[in-house]
């Protein structure tokens, strides 16, 4: 990979990023609350549903530059002598690699920013100088592990059926897809894989919410779901699906599309 291609890459999923969370921020509260084991009233209901942005707008930029410059030079590594019933695999790997990157900068953002949206009587800044003297570095990587286990799936689903869609549009048509065609294919994947990965997504989030030296603040991935399931059944490992799927079908049409339409200007 060239190393313009990198710079844009790394510019166009910064950009992508940044405009993404901050416009959709109200719809990820909303999600996190419904999610949050004291539920969602206790949590803040509709109030402040700004707490926790200063987390975002800070980790927004590193976060998808870092997957994107990983995503996108990991798929041009691969690319060299791989044959066309390949090409899903490589995306796959490409996808997973790059969320194992970005979740290093994403998950203490993701931390502070989920303590914030159920306290939203308490400052980012306080909320983050409290974990650090309670829990130390440890406790802004606590669900990393479910993170990457959350992201991994994700981009499982969400990458290969964005770029078939992309290549199937274009093959329909006769020319690459515009960049606002590829924000169509993107909300369409995004929601697909949104939904699927919803069980995924609550653990996280108890875990990340949980007190510490309670079970969930363990971060196990397997003891958190069972945990929903025995005291919420199903409707607890789907809590906030329908926020968590508008908010990702919205955000891949912003994200997925301002990353093709920046990285075209940089080219």
């Amino acid at each position: 990979m060239e190393p313009r291609e990198s710079w844009a890459a790394l510019a166009a999923g910064g950009v992508a990023g940044v405009c993404v969370d901050l416009i959709l921020f109200p719809l990820d509260t909303v999600k996190t609350r419904l999610q949050s084991p004291q539920g969602f009233r206790k949590a803040g209901g509709f109030r402040g549903i700004y707490a926790g942005v200063p987390s975002t707008a800070i980790g927004s930029f590193p976060n998808a530059a870092a997957f994107f410059i990983t995503y996108e030079n990991v798929k041009s590594v691969l690319h060299h002598g791989s044959t066309s019933y390949l090409t899903p695999a490589m995306h796959m790997v490409a996808a997973s690699l790059g969320e194992v990157v970005a979740c290093l900068i994403r998950v203490p953002s993701e931390v502070v920013k989920q303590r914030a949206q159920v306290s939203p009587s308490s400052s980012t800044l306080r909320i983050l100088s409290h974990t650090l003297y309670h829990e130390g570095i440890q406790g802004l990587y606590r669900g990393y592990k479910s993170t990457v286990l959350r992201e991994i799936p994700f981009s499982l689903v969400q990458f290969p059926l964005w770029e078939s869609l992309k290549d199937l549009w274009s093959w329909k048509q006769g020319h690459v897809v515009d960049s606002w065609q590829s924000a169509v294919c993107g909300a369409f994947a995004g929601g697909f894989a949104a939904a699927v990965t919803t069980p995924l997504d609550v653990a996280k989030t108890r875990i990340m919410l949980a007190k510490a030296g309670s079970s969930n603040a363990s971060g196990n991935v397997l003891a958190a779901l069972g945990g929903i399931w025995r005291t919420q059944g199903l409707s607890g490992l789907f809590a906030g699906v329908v926020p968590r799927m508008a908010a990702i079908s919205l955000g891949g049409f912003i994200f997925l599309g301002t990353y093709e339409k920046t990285r075209q200007l940089l080219l």
